[in-house]
This record gives structure tokens, C-alpha cells and sequence, in this order.
């Protein structure tokens, strides 16, 4: 669940949490709202942690090059 994803949980959860005021037999519409909050808050804070970690497409990859000119000095000019 990316962070576009999650917000827009968040934000119905609020919605329908704090300001919808309906008296229905079925089902609870603020706890409904309460647990699209905190599903949203939870998939948003996993996305920020693994954020860096994910590579994209293509695995992008950082070589590290060392190089020691002690041995294979450069050729004089």
C-alpha cells in the first residue's frame, strides 16, 4: 500500500469517524472510520520505513570502485 493509498484511508476514516452522525442497526460507521484510520496510519508508517529500501525498477546498483595507484602507477607524460 503506497503513501497516496494511505492518506486517502486516513482521510475517509476521519470522515466518517468524526463527522458522520448516523444511528444504523447493521453497522457501526465510526468504528468502521476508526479502522480505516488506523489501517491507513499503519500502511502509511510501513511505507515510510521500507521507502529507502525499495530499489524501483530496473535494480538500480552503486558499485564502489577502490583504486591504489601504488601498484599500477599512471604512465609518465
Amino acid at each position: 500500500m503506497g503513501v497516496g493509498v494511505s492518506m486517502f484511508l486516513i482521510a475517509i476514516g476521519l470522515i466518517l469517524w468524526l463527522a458522520v452522525t448516523v444511528d444504523t442497526n447493521a453497522v457501526d460507521v465510526n468504528m468502521v472510520g476508526i479502522i480505516l484510520v488506523l489501517v491507513g496510519a499503519v500502511g502509511l508508517l510501513l511505507s515510510l520505513i521500507f521507502w529507502s529500501t525499495w530499489g524501483g525498477f530496473g535494480g538500480y546498483r552503486r558499485d564502489t570502485v577502490v583504486r591504489d595507484d601504488r601498484y599500477n602507477p599512471p604512465p609518465p607524460y
